[in-house]
């Protein structure tokens, strides 16, 4: 009987460490997760995570996003974006209202992908001389490479020279292949 104690007593002992080192290895990947940047909205501006919904809340009411036939924009031969029956290349209706929801300066871009490049085939982002839309021109720079990995990029971002805080999400068409980029930002 007092051997069966001693036993009962060990056993209880080994439960609690092992309660224990559970609860600590629970703890640690709770404060790793927390602690170390991914990709994805966990570093992401509140207002570009709100103005990234909006923008895939208006093109989704449009319909599938689908790559058909061939167009020039900003002097540039690019894919044609559309959304549902809606042709999105050089149609500003949507990322002038992302801005327009915002109210504080956010940017919207439709891109097109177009072998391994993503041309910016609708934007409110001015080119860098102010000459108008930077309609044509090339992703490029660190969100690309996220993009390229298959994953969204959220965070400061050079684009055409100038500092914004971003967001850049894959547009993924009904087969789930990768057709070109949200994007949403504003100047730092």
């Amino acid at each position: 009987m007092k051997e069966n104690a001693v036993f009962h007593n060990q056993e209880l002992t080994m439960d609690r460490k092992t309660f224990l080192v559970g609860v600590m290895a629970a703890a640690c990947l709770v404060a790793t997760s927390t602690l170390i940047p991914g990709t994805g909205h966990a570093q992401a501006d509140p207002r570009v995570t709100k103005s990234m919904e909006t923008l895939k809340a208006m093109t989704a009411k449009l319909g599938a996003p689908k790559l058909e036939g061939r167009e020039a924009v900003g002097g540039k031969d690019a894919p044609a974006l559309y959304f549902g029956t809606t042709k999105i290349n050089s149609n500003f209706d949507i990322v002038d209202a992302v801005g327009s929801e915002d109210g504080k300066g956010m940017t919207a871009t439709l891109f097109a992908k177009d072998g391994g490049e993503y041309v910016r085939v609708s934007t409110s982002v001015p080119k860098p001389d102010g000459s108008g839309r930077a309609v044509g021109t090339v992703l490029a720079g660190p969100a690309l490479e996220s993009i390229k990995a298959g994953k969204s990029h959220y965070g400061e971002v050079p684009i055409l020279g100038t500092p914004y805080i971003t967001g850049y999400e894959p547009i993924k068409d009904s087969t789930g292949a990768e057709i070109g980029i949200y994007y949403v930002g504003y100047k730092k």
